[in-house]
């Protein structure tokens, strides 16, 4: 099992969902990224999605596109952001990480080499929403070769048939879009993701976790009533671009981390 799967198992025993973070590598530096990833696991986070930045990030809202601008001209590359997940898991880190970014960067390397290198830095899976689910085969054969989780995508738009061949296809974790559009926080939580989530469920065992628009500790429990595991990005990318002090910025990450995680604990959801 890999370190995602073991991370579900754990607390499916607890009667627990999962927290996904997500932080672009780089924003606003790698030295606070990287202790931004140390504050997140302080706080109970349960994995982390870590982007790498892209210059035409097509599935992402307009704070993780910033986020992902901020990084490329504070220098974050492949290169320098996998020095730093080396760093991190030297220094301790030990929370499954997954790397979302776009195909770009890894066709241009080649596929099986940004593989081999992702997780020769310590990275545990792959999320790459612009590649569809038609044209993933290398990718699949690429992450199978090196034990990565290749996690795949379902929308309130997925009809049927595409539900069953992406469980069919997954490994880790699914990922279940909330809403039809880009990331970003919403002031309320759409209900559009319900219908493919039951979906999802009535024909795998892999988990489903939920993300785009949740962004309160409210939200996190009312999406972990349904799913195994919530995603929360652009919330926590907000307070990495407010240019707040390095320690303040890292106090602000461990309590909101903290705040979102205990919506996911069982006592919350089944009150």
């Amino acid at each position: 099992m890999s370190r995602v799967a073991d991370r579900f198992a754990e607390l499916r025993e607890r009667g627990e969902k999962a927290l996904i973070t997500y932080v672009t590598a780089g924003d606003p530096d790698l030295e606070t990224s990287a202790a931004v990833l140390h504050a997140l696991a302080e706080a109970g986070v349960d994995m982390v999605e870590l982007g790498l930045p892209f210059s035409d990030p097509l599935a992402d809202g307009p704070e993780i596109q910033a986020a992902s601008q901020r990084a490329l001209a504070a220098g974050a590359n492949t290169d320098t952001v996998f020095e730093m997940v080396q760093r991190v898991r030297a220094e301790g880190f030990d929370l499954p990480l997954l790397i979302m970014t776009y195909y770009n960067l890894l066709v241009v390397p080649g596929v099986a080499d940004f593989c081999q290198r992702a997780k020769a830095a310590g990275v545990d899976g792959l999320i790459i929403p612009d590649v569809p689910l038609e044209e993933a085969d290398e990718l699949m054969e690429a992450c199978r070769a090196q034990g990565l989780d290749l996690v795949q995508f379902v929308a309130p738009t997925s009809p049927e048939d595409r539900v069953r061949r992406v469980a069919e296809a997954a490994s880790g974790f699914i990922y279940c879009v909330s809403l039809t559009g880009v990331t970003g926080a919403r002031e309320s939580l759409s209900t559009q993701f319900e219908g493919v989530l039951r979906a999802v469920k009535a024909c795998t065992d892999t988990p489903v976790a939920v993300g785009f628009g949740v962004s309160t500790p409210e939200q996190v429990r009312q999406v972990a009533e349904l799913a195994d595991g919530v995603v929360v990005g652009s919330a926590i990318v907000r307070l990495c671009g407010q240019g707040l002090p390095r320690e303040e910025l890292l106090a602000q990450v461990r309590s909101f981390a903290a705040e979102l995680k205990s919506g996911t604990r069982a006592a919350q959801i089944q009150g």
